[in-house]
């Protein structure tokens, strides 16, 4: 038995260096961060279930798109706001101002899991499943409170759009 593990060991390794083809990815951190999210939705199924909560009946296109957009800013905010770094300090370093008000950061490679961890805070893409399903969660448990956290972010989102615009427009005039 323990050949066999040992030998199931040997070619898991071999696939992930053949995979990786020499670039440093975490593998080992992301399966990590996958077993985390896995565990968090499963336990937020089983509160769900042991206290007798359910699903929506059916989702509304004003709440589709008020998650969408609250989805959207609160990833924004939390991967690339200058003011937020100090959350991603442990797991990235300062590398250039990017967009108005955003930072680009460099990814920390010191563990596979602080490596795996830069790469999700940094990456608005990657935060969006955990946040929608965040909010998700937040629908069956508090839908009137999950509202207005991601009306607050979606109002966000539509006052950058305007302040962009505006902006555009002050430089069309020089």
């Amino acid at each position: 038995m323990a050949k066999k593990s040992a030998k199931a060991a040997g070619e898991i390794h071999e696939e992930a260096e053949t995979y990786r083809g020499g670039a440093p990815r975490p593998l080992r951190g992301h399966v990590l961060m996958m077993a985390l999210f896995s565990a968090l939705v499963a336990a937020a199924a089983g509160l769900a279930a042991a206290t007798g909560r359910r699903l929506p009946s059916d989702v509304r296109g004003y709440d589709l798109l008020l998650l969408t957009a609250g989805t959207h800013k609160l990833a924004r905010t939390l991967s690339k706001d200058a003011v937020t770094s100090p959350l991603r300090t442990p797991f990235t370093r300062y590398e250039e101002t990017g967009g108005p008000a955003e930072v680009n950061e460099e990814v920390r490679r010191s563990s596979q899991t602080r490596h795996a961890i830069g790469e999700l805070i940094t990456c608005p893409f990657c935060l969006d499943l955990w946040i929608a399903t965040g909010f998700a969660v937040g629908m069956v448990f508090a839908p009137r409170l999950t509202r207005l956290v991601a009306t607050t972010f979606t109002a966000m989102t539509g006052a950058d759009f305007l302040q962009l615009a505006y902006a555009r427009m002050q430089q069309s005039q020089s």
